[in-house]
């Protein structure tokens, strides 16, 4: 802070910009300078900022009533998880406040599933895979397939292996007595932007059937009409047993699920697990105003559709340019691989007033509002273009 010190821990190595208003796809800082938006504040504000029907809901709600506690029925916690599940493979939900609480519970109802319904003690691993991200707390740190996140924080939990992504027959190898479940990101967002294959979604479902296993999908990322379906899993052709939302269910307001089959329902009985504030007044009333847009509107396809376009844009005016290796992506959650480092990269496009974000450290990543319109998608285009042009004219 210069002068004086922080009172925040410096856990954020933060960009150098604070913001004071938004709207749509745009975000205003306190200089007044305007910044397009093509990363949602890391795939969250799918609807852009402050919109409409979330607002008024929330308004609404602000002036009525804010907590009473999960101690009693709270009617549109039963609302948003009828949504969900009249919209998805699931039959039950358990709401909570974040990414990381979704997958926690998701790995606890995986274990208590077959501890205490199926009565199988010594089933408690869970495979993982390499460059997966699934949260920081100490569980969801360690089913996470990257080191850098565990420094540190010794001794991590037992009950985790690591696969290769994308590797039905490295997978395979790990099943195990004591494997009660596989959790699979459909497109590695954190890792870099990496989509599943569907030969190798198909197989591991297979696999789960085959001995037995739940199959855990971390939809924090991907969930929400980000992928142009309103789940990722809905491209694969499967079901899973367990999948967890959170980052765009809200639409910024903290909220998370974890959603199960109605077999996993009696895992959780009174008194296994809780939140406190999971599914309050406030977050269930942005989440079925958020979904309840995303379904009139037909986001989901939108995203499809404009998702397509920004791959074939991006990929025709980025030909040849030797900082970059190739563009992929699902829907509106799209990678640029690039030959060396992002973060200059990054910076040079934030100065130019579009903000986009990493993905690893040779990723672009981008992650537009599902509403953006397609002016503003053509200039944010156009800048990062632009911008990977010049450096690459000034290495030669």
């Amino acid at each position: 802070m210069g002068e004086a010190q922080s009172a925040l821990f410096p856990n954020y190595a933060r960009y150098p910009f604070t913001f004071v208003k938004g709207d749509g796809s745009r975000l205003w800082d306190e200089n007044g300078k305007e910044y397009l938006d093509l990363m949602c504040g890391l795939a969250v504000t799918n609807l852009g900022h402050a919109p409409k029907q979330v607002t008024e809901r929330l308004k609404q709600q602000v002036d009525t009533l804010w907590h009473t506690s999960n101690l009693f029925h709270i009617p549109d916690q039963e609302k948003l998880a009828q949504l969900l599940v009249d919209n998805s493979c699931a039959d039950a939900v358990f709401f909570c406040n974040s990414g990381a609480e979704a997958n926690e519970a998701a790995i606890k109802l995986a274990r208590r599933y077959y501890q205490k319904v199926i009565g199988q003690p010594e089933r408690y691993e869970i495979i993982t895979f390499h460059m997966s991200f699934h949260g920081r707390t100490l569980a969801t740190l360690t089913a996470t397939g990257q080191d850098k996140v565990k420094e540190g924080f010794a001794p991590l939990p037992e009950g985790f292996v690591y696969a290769p992504f994308n590797d039905a027959e490295g997978t395979e190898k790990l099943i195990s007595d004591k494997t009660c479940a596989i959790m699979l990101e459909m497109v590695q967002g954190e890792g870099g932007v990496n989509p599943a294959d569907p030969a190798f979604v198909k197989r591991i479902a297979e696999l789960c059937k085959q001995h037995g296993l739940l199959l855990i999908i971390d939809e924090i990322q991907t969930g929400m009409g980000r992928t142009g379906k309103l789940f990722a899993y809905e491209h694969y052709g499967i079901e899973p047993d367990v999948f967890t939302l959170a980052k765009g269910l809200g639409n910024g307001i903290p909220i998370g699920a974890m959603l199960g089959k109605e077999k996993l329902r009696e895992a959780f009985s009174a008194g296994a697990h809780g939140s406190t504030f999971g599914g309050n007044y406030l977050s269930t009333a942005a989440g079925i105003a958020t979904l309840e847009t995303m379904l009139a509107e037909k986001l989901p396809q939108r995203a499809a559709e404009l998702g397509e376009y920004i791959v074939s844009e991006l990929s025709r005016k980025l030909e040849g340019n030797p900082l970059v290796q190739h563009v992929r992506g699902l829907g509106m959650l799209i990678g640029i691989q690039l030959s060396g480092p992002s973060a200059d990269l990054i910076a040079a496009i934030h100065e130019q007033g579009v903000l986009v974000v990493s993905a690893g450290p040779n990723v672009i990543r981008l992650a537009p509002s599902l509403l953006i319109s397609r002016e503003e998608l053509d200039r944010g285009l156009e800048t990062i273009c632009a911008v990977l042009a010049k450096h690459a004219a000034a290495a030669v």
